[in-house]
């Protein structure tokens, strides 16, 4: 028969043990992985210098918002004008561009920053093997460098956003509605899908390339291409192949604009801003061009929040489809990959 002493030795064993086991568990090497790239990523001078330059870019929005502020929400004409949150982030008076635009053009560069060595860089300093010759599964390294990317981004903008509303109810006083914090909310995600699309495509240029600086340059070509020459591409396709405009009927100048529009809709900045400025302005109705017919006997006034997002869930569904494909391409190209070379 088993003693009291011997039994109360295996009930206190046991615990330790369930805690060991706990503690274990909480210390998993993945998540281990993910606080050491957060840490890496926040303490690099290149995610300092483009943090800071988004910080100065969001305070110099929200600066001209302020001092333009009174203007537009007295404006009657205006159907967004007792949204005074959503003004903050697209009332400007042309010295500045709102901070959707700003984001448009530089969160590109930092989704770049955070991705373009995440795997070559590994490969070239030959920390790679080592981590790869402990217990962890292959798909946790690139996983964790795409989690701890996507908490980095999502907190910055996060923080910026709950910093504009903080601004806004200090200096004005007035509360912010619960649609105008869903629409803002929104932004936020749709911003930090937006800055996942390149930092995929980064890690997976990295994972295609050995050398860092090549994976950075042809991303940043690609940025380029799709910022700056696509649209020129475009037009002189277009004017070559198709009919002067000047000539053309009702009927046949809106099908002329919606073809323009389907071809800059393959272009990742144009769907953020055709998205964005759904979003923070709820007059918008459409995204693309309306007859007449269309427009006759519409009301001017806002849309909910549940309506602007099904005008634009074909944007964000083409913004969450690219991010899933450049990381489903660059997963199944690092799992093929030889790491002992």
């Amino acid at each position: 028969m088993k003693s009291q002493a011997a039994y109360f030795n295996g009930l206190f064993s046991a615990g330790s043990k369930s805690s060991n086991q706990q503690r274990y568990k909480a210390a998993s090497p993945f998540f281990a992985m993910v606080r050491k790239e957060v840490a890496d990523q926040v303490h690099s001078w290149r995610f300092i210098i483009l943090a800071g330059l988004i910080l100065l870019t969001f305070l110099g929005s929200m600066y001209v918002s302020m001092a333009n502020i009174a203007k537009a929400v007295s404006n009657i004409n205006d159907p967004d004008r007792l949204y005074l949150y959503l003004k903050l982030l697209t009332t400007t008076d042309g010295s500045l561009p709102p901070f959707h635009i700003f984001i448009g053009f530089l969160g590109p560069l930092l989704g770049i920053s955070l991705g373009f060595d995440a795997i070559n860089s590994e490969q070239s300093n030959g920390t790679l093997i080592r981590l790869m010759a402990q217990p962890v599964y292959r798909d946790s390294v690139i996983n964790a460098k795409f989690v701890a990317s996507l908490i980095v981004i999502s907190t910055l903008f996060l923080s910026l956003n709950l910093l504009m509303i903080g601004g806004g109810l200090i200096i004005t006083g007035v509360s912010i509605e619960p649609s105008e914090f869903m629409r803002i909310l929104c932004f936020v995600i749709l911003s930090v899908i937006y800055v996942s699309f390149w930092l995929n495509l980064s890690i997976l240029l990295s994972v295609k390339f050995r050398q860092p600086a090549t994976s950075a340059l042809t991303a940043i070509a690609i940025w380029l291409f799709f910022t700056v020459f696509y649209q020129i591409i475009v037009n002189v396709i277009i004017k070559a192949f198709l009919p002067n405009p000047d000539v053309l009927s009702q009927d046949q100048l809106v099908a002329y604009n919606r073809i323009i529009l389907t071809f800059l809709r393959f272009v990742p900045s144009q769907l953020y801003t055709d998205a964005t400025t759904t979003l923070l302005m709820p007059s918008v109705r459409s995204l693309g061009p309306l007859t007449m017919e269309q427009m006759a006997g519409a009301i001017p006034s806002p849309l909910s929040v549940r309506e602007s997002l099904l005008v634009v869930w074909p944007q964000v569904s083409g913004l969450i489809a690219a991010t899933v494909v450049c990381f489903a391409l660059s997963y199944y190209l690092f799992m093929r990959r030889e790491i002992r070379t």
